[in-house]
């Protein structure tokens, strides 16, 4: 289903975190769970993935993960802020020891000049505190910056389980 090099992060993520007894959360808006389907096709998945959150609209990532409001009022739903509140939201409200979140803008519409078409902002949350990465694919297309994103989303996550 996914491509090789996305299968094998996603078996790393899992060897990893098993390895430390570690339990993950996704928090997802423009891969649409892609994540959490990257890693639960991985035999052995359920020990570690206890759950995926699909925020889609700005109101889920406020409804689900307790992303204020305001902070999406003030920075935009495709923002460092946002990113960063959707990982911390989404550890706590799972009881996980690792979350990673995306929010992005994968096209072929929705850009700007300020947040063009492929800006995506990511956040993983763990014990060692809270990562933020920003990648801006340019217009690739919609499914390949979905792809690319998931890419990072897995390598933010396996970093922090290799950093512990």
């Amino acid at each position: 289903m996914f491509p090789d090099d996305i299968q094998r992060l996603a078996a790393s993520v899992i060897a990893a975190a098993s390895t430390r007894g570690w339990t993950v959360a996704t928090a997802e808006s423009c891969t649409g769970g892609l994540v959490a389907g990257a890693l639960t096709a991985v035999a052995g998945s359920s020990a570690v993935v206890d759950r995926g959150f699909v925020t889609y609209s700005n109101a889920a990532k406020s409804e689900m993960l307790g992303v204020p409001a305001e902070t999406v009022e003030a920075h935009g739903a495709v923002s460092e802020p946002v990113a960063r509140a959707m990982a911390g939201g989404a550890r706590v409200t799972a009881g996980v020891d690792l979350a990673v979140s995306i929010t992005g803008i994968a096209g072929p519409g929705g850009g700007s000049a300020e947040k063009p078409v492929g800006l995506v902002h990511f956040a993983c949350a763990g014990p060692e505190g809270l990562e933020h990465a920003a990648r801006r694919f340019g217009d690739i297309g919609r499914e390949q910056v979905r792809l690319e994103s998931v890419r990072v989303a897995l390598g933010l996550l396996l970093a922090a389980c290799e950093a512990a």
